[in-house]
């Protein structure tokens, strides 16, 4: 056997949605209630462009097999955590069938991505949270999230989706010192769709970025490899750095 010329390039995993092929249009009806995972290329891109290797991570994995083999991970945005998971109020929420509504609630999707959080977590697996990913991190270890934010002077949902870099009102500050601003800068202007956010921090997390309204933008382990961000940074047309970030410290603890 020779040696090898060039370094392995970390495999990051990516989460994503399940739903019914049916929901896609045009699809043929020879599919009938056929399930499909898929989770947005954007991410695939920017982590190739940074030197990883994207993996799709279907719930059916087993999470602690998965941190055998994952350099990072990628809990990525979506629908609603369920209030179960945070001792919210669960009489808002329908029964409507998550594979048939890829918008509701997805206890499934909340499972794995809550296990396999907590392997990340133990096994120092550098773990990047986007949107919902960062408020799944934050139920994982404990806390809690605000179930719908109130309308105000900086808009968190914005109308028209988050394909930019954001609105100019939509600056994100961050504190001296932590990874977030080593990441970010001081201060950055993020595109924004979201309608809730972390409330009170889990266990060993803090608020390390937020908006001029108090809304919590970025949350971190300090210590760990880990970053949770509200925004979605695979859809900034200007590279934020959140990728980078999480394909370097995945190289550098393998």
């Amino acid at each position: 056997m020779t040696a090898r010329s060039t370094p392995v390039k970390p495999l990051i995993g990516l989460t994503g949605r399940r739903f019914r092929m049916g929901l896609i249009s045009g699809s043929h009806p020879g599919y009938g209630r056929r399930l499909t995972d898929a989770f947005f290329t954007d991410f695939a891109e920017r982590i190739t462009r940074a030197g990883g290797v994207p993996v799709m991570l279907p719930y059916d994995a087993d999470p602690a097999a998965l941190g055998d083999w994952l350099s990072g991970v990628v809990i990525t945005g979506g629908q609603d955590v369920h209030p179960r998971w945070w001792g919210g109020d669960e009489s808002v929420v329908g029964d409507i069938d998550a594979v048939d509504n890829p918008s509701v609630h997805d206890p499934d999707r909340d499972r794995f991505e809550t296990e396999l959080t907590t392997v990340a977590i133990e096994r120092q697996i550098p773990l990047l949270g986007v949107c919902r990913g960062m408020q799944v991190l934050n139920v994982t270890l404990g806390g809690t999230l605000i179930a719908d934010l109130p309308s105000g002077p900086i808009e968190h949902l914005a109308a028209a989706g988050p394909l930019s870099d954001g609105d100019p009102g939509h600056v994100v500050t961050f504190d001296p010192g932590t990874v977030a601003q080593k990441v970010f800068g001081d201060r950055l202007v993020t595109n924004s769709w979201h309608h809730q956010a972390v409330d009170a921090c889990g266990d060993g997390l803090v608020v390390t970025g937020r908006t001029e309204d108090g809304v919590a933008e970025a949350i971190e382990l300090p210590g760990a490899p880990v970053l949770g961000v509200q925004w979605h940074p695979e859809w900034m047309v200007t590279d934020d750095g959140a990728l980078r970030w999480l394909v370097e410290a995945a190289a550098e603890q393998r």
